[in-house]
């Protein structure tokens, strides 16, 4: 073998070698949902009871939780954790117009203390609070604003719920 057949030889299986180097890499890798486990958290999750609303924006967050915790199944029959579930909501007005005397955009902000035990030993499993905003037009137009608005709240316990939700799952798959 000559001087010039071996360096063909060295710069061809570079490739090969660093494909058998990241073969070897990989080969440690696992794919697999972020939060499944051998217990099974979607198990765990859907048999959450939450609390109790008191008013609009808070039955919305409920509800939302309620659809991602049991995957559409609605609340669980034989519950092994309960939810404490507190909801504040405020509307505030941004880009005040001095000359109208109005505001032309605002934002709505929805807050959440939550507590999650276990029914059988009251024991805390997570506990927190969250917050999610939406941000809104303020038309002119008093029914227009009025609607605008809980569009805003309705957006926010969206993403409120699924804040909780995750936060919830994580803690169950420990």
């Amino acid at each position: 073998m000559s001087l010039s057949d071996r360096a063909g030889f060295r710069i061809r299986s570079i490739p090969v070698l660093a494909g058998a180097l990241m073969l070897t890499a990989l080969a440690g890798c696992q794919v697999r949902p972020l939060y499944s486990d051998p217990a099974g958290t979607s198990t765990a999750l859907a048999a959450i009871e939450i609390s109790e609303a008191t008013d609009r924006v808070e039955q919305e967050v409920r509800n939302a939780l309620i659809f991602l915790a049991a995957g559409g199944q609605g609340e669980p029959v034989n519950p092994q954790y309960h939810l404490a579930l507190t909801v504040t909501h405020r509307s505030m007005g941004v880009l005040y117009d001095q000359a109208k005397d109005r505001a032309g955009a605002g934002r709505i902000v929805v807050k959440a203390d939550y507590n999650l035990t276990k029914i059988g030993t009251g024991e805390t499993i997570k506990s927190g609070n969250r917050t999610a905003v939406a941000l809104v037009d303020f038309p002119v137009q008093e029914f227009a604003k009025v609607r605008a608005v809980r569009d805003g709240e309705n957006r926010a316990a969206k993403e409120l719920a699924e804040l909780i939700r995750a936060d919830i799952a994580a803690a169950l798959s420990r």
